[in-house]
């Protein structure tokens, strides 16, 4: 998989360069190996043969082997969070969550959910990715609780934003898991754009009556 970067950000230093390069390099080589022959198969000594450096390079870049290939991460934390700060003045977070969703299948976007067949199938596969997927999920709810808060200047564990929160990441969490349903079928990115486009408007107008207007000032 192919880290985003942000292209607001400053040139980086050679130093810096190159140790995004080497990150990268050992995550491709990761990815395609675990999709070949499994996440729980392969080793961190394949994988360093692979990419050609040490065993040590590779767990220096990388605390855990899960992160080699969920690589997308923390953009997923973020998103949705980001996506509350960032909305239009006046518009309600309900309704940024929804257009950013619907931009994001357009596009066919990975960090939505849209990865391809043998990266899904890897995930659903492999025990240790689904439990690391099931993870940055809630981060993502928490994150987007913290932001809510911020939004509506209530305490961080006001049980309002926590639950707004929670509605919300729970409708993200099943499109998600509907668009790797839907690649695992056999389906192109065309058509899982097409049925998750309309599903998200279902499940978004489930939330009308109770988030239409929430910190929507």
């Amino acid at each position: 998989m192919v880290t985003e970067t942000d292209p607001s950000a400053p040139p980086l230093g050679l130093r810096e360069s190159k140790k995004q390069e080497t990150r990268q390099l050992i995550s491709d080589h990761a990815t395609r190996l675990f999709m070949a022959q499994g996440f729980e198969q392969t080793t961190i000594a394949e994988i360093a043969a692979a990419a050609r450096v040490a065993k040590k390079t590779v767990t220096n870049y990388f605390a855990r082997k899960e992160d080699m290939a969920l690589d997308h991460q923390d953009a997923f934390v973020a998103l949705l969070a980001r996506t509350v700060a960032d909305r239009a003045s006046g518009e309600s977070p309900l309704a940024a969550l929804r257009r950013t969703f619907t931009d994001a299948a357009a596009a066919a976007d990975p960090v939505a959910g849209f990865a391809g067949p043998a990266f899904v199938r890897m995930i659903a596969d492999s025990p240790t990715l689904s439990t690391r997927l099931r993870d940055l999920h809630d981060l993502r709810e928490a994150a987007l609780a913290e932001a809510l808060a911020e939004a509506t200047g209530t305490e961080p564990d006001d049980i309002t934003p926590r639950t707004a929160a929670a509605l919300l990441g729970a409708v993200h969490r099943t499109l998600f898991q509907r668009i790797q349903e839907l690649t695992l079928a056999g389906q192109d990115n065309a058509r899982i754009s097409a049925v998750v486009t309309a599903e998200a408007a279902t499940a978004f107008g489930l939330l009308e009556p109770s988030l239409a207007d929430y910190a929507a000032g």
